[in-house]
């Protein structure tokens, strides 16, 4: 692809949800889509029936313009997928875009693969995640059910079926081959941050810590979604054992999801009230105030299917501001860390092993500086989004000389 048709390049994107609902999901797409839109390419934006009943049909979020599908009650799978395909097709034919880019899940690949077998556009498929394996572990099905199943099935249809196929990371790259997808059609494209939001070591917000009672305290924090697959109980189990030894320890989570009623019931269960700070989903523009003040990111994942295959984000943005962080030993923190970051990690699922980590970490602290600044320049040569999304350009490329698939397919 020339630079000059690059510049022209124009790029229809369809996703499961964006802001201003909160995730890592939504996140990292008004990161692409930004730093596409650097690149000089022309992006349009359509999200799914899952951003939720909305009587709009057009919004624009955080400098963004996205097209809504709408939503209606009840409506289940086949024709949720019917309704993003129509209004896949409207725009399509009215963009006329060179492409279209699924990203996950796979409920968004087969609509857009049935309007690009009709209109003649290639379909990238950007596969965050495996359908089947983020229903078991967010706990709508079972691992081997008729429905994981069905699901595996229908993802394996669609990865057979994209032009191109883009992931995260590499554990999913693998097991994509395993499924039979030939490893040259797939290109890995990995989370990043953009180191530029992100201030290195900045000093506490000091505001913020009074509102919060911080003042002196040891802070261990995490960000994020209250997921099972977390592993947050961990950190409220290590409160309960250090609590004697460091009487100034707080845990500070940021954030909210399925598992937050669970917590606080845990944390009356422990007597940790006065220990355990909620404070609930913040914007993305605030959260670095959060990150200033703590001492050290907790990331306590627990070993399952997808954790150990998928790579988070948030741990990135904590090593731009210069954090101190440790990560379970899963698969995915394992790849996202990389060797140089070993010493980071601790046996997942072990209170007693995160116990000896952050004691430590805390009895190292004449190494603190040096840590600080391998993080950052870590996330400043390897894991800026600048690099990430020019990966695409080879993406798009080869997306657009290959030949349409002519196998069936129906919606």
């Amino acid at each position: 692809m020339s630079a000059q048709a690059a510049a022209r390049l124009r790029i229809l994107h369809v996703l499961d949800h964006s802001a201003p609902l909160h995730s890592g999901y939504s996140f990292r797409t008004l990161a692409i889509l930004r730093e596409q839109q650097r690149l000089g390419w022309q992006t349009w934006h359509l999200t799914s029936p899952k951003q939720g009943h909305s009587a709009l049909v057009e919004e624009l979020v955080d400098g963004m313009h996205f097209y809504r599908t709408p939503s209606r009650a009840g409506t289940g799978l086949m024709a949720q997928m019917r309704l993003t395909a129509k209004r896949l097709a409207e725009l399509a034919r009215s963009m006329r875009p060179h492409l279209i880019h699924a990203h996950s899940p796979v409920l968004n690949a087969l609509p857009s693969l049935w309007v690009g077998r009709r209109l003649g556009l290639p379909v990238v498929y950007e596969m965050r995640a495996s359908w089947e394996d983020a229903a078991v572990d967010h706990g709508s099905t079972t691992e081997g059910s008729l429905r994981y199943r069905a699901s595996r099935a229908l993802e394996g249809f669609a990865l057979q079926r994209a032009s191109h196929i883009t992931t995260i990371c590499e554990g999913l790259r693998a097991d994509m081959v395993a499924r039979g997808v030939a490893a040259e059609r797939i290109t890995v494209i990995p989370n990043a941050v953009d180191p530029e939001a992100f201030a290195y070591c900045p000093p506490p917000d000091l505001a913020l810590r009074r509102a919060l009672g911080l003042e002196g305290a040891l802070v261990l924090g995490f960000v994020g979604s209250f997921y099972a697959y977390e592993g947050l109980h961990l950190l409220l189990e290590l409160a309960a054992r250090m609590r004697w030894r460091h009487p100034r320890l707080r845990i500070l989570l940021v954030g909210g999801g399925p598992q937050e009623a669970v917590l606080k019931q845990r944390v009356a269960e422990l007597s940790l009230q006065h220990v355990v700070l909620f404070v609930g989903r913040v914007a993305q523009a605030d959260v670095a105030r959060y990150y200033s003040l703590m001492d050290v990111l907790v990331y306590p994942r627990l070993p399952m299917r997808l954790t150990e295959l998928v790579t988070p984000l948030k741990p990135l943005e904590a090593m731009a501001q210069g954090l101190l962080l440790l990560a379970s030993d899963v698969g995915g923190h394992r790849e996202l860390l990389g060797a140089r970051f070993a010493s980071n990690l601790f046996a997942a699922g072990d209170v007693g092993a995160l116990e000896q980590a952050v004691e430590a970490l805390l009895a190292s602290r004449q190494h603190w500086p040096a840590m600080r600044q391998q993080a950052r320049q870590y996330v400043e040569s390897e894991r800026s989004w600048s690099m990430s999304v020019a990966r695409y350009r080879a993406v798009y490329q080869t997306a657009l000389v290959k030949p349409a698939d002519t196998g069936p397919l129906t919606i």
